[in-house]
């Protein structure tokens, strides 16, 4: 079965970096498109960044610039590197694929940015 386990998530200050990283299996993962979404309380679940498997990469506006998402098929893994957190970029940060059957989650991961 398709797995996806997130982590690397935690407490940083403002202006401070954290690098996520999800690890996949039950996919051939060089052949699909990976993608990290955020979840803060009381919000939706919205994009942050996906990375086609041509290595494409698309960004949430209130991310660009900052985060960079990147993937090591050779280790089946995808990550998320943040820089210049805000305490905006609060939420638990999900990994995500999709295929014909449906899509795919991890357990998500928190990402607290705080003084």
């Amino acid at each position: 079965q398709v797995q996806l386990v997130e982590s690397g998530g935690g407490l940083v200050q403002p202006g401070g970096s954290l690098r996520l990283s999800c690890a996949a299996s039950g996919i051939i993962f060089r052949l699909y498109v990976m993608g990290w979404y955020r979840q803060a309380p009381g919000n939706q679940r919205e994009l942050v960044a996906r990375i086609t498997n041509g290595g494409n990469t698309n960004y949430a506006d209130s991310v660009n610039g900052r985060f960079t998402i990147s993937r090591d098929n050779a280790k089946n893994t995808v990550y998320l590197q943040m820089n210049s957190l805000k305490p905006e970029d609060t939420a638990v940060y999900y990994c995500n694929t999709r295929d014909t059957r449906g899509d795919y989650w991890g357990q998500g991961t928190q990402v607290t940015v705080s003084s």
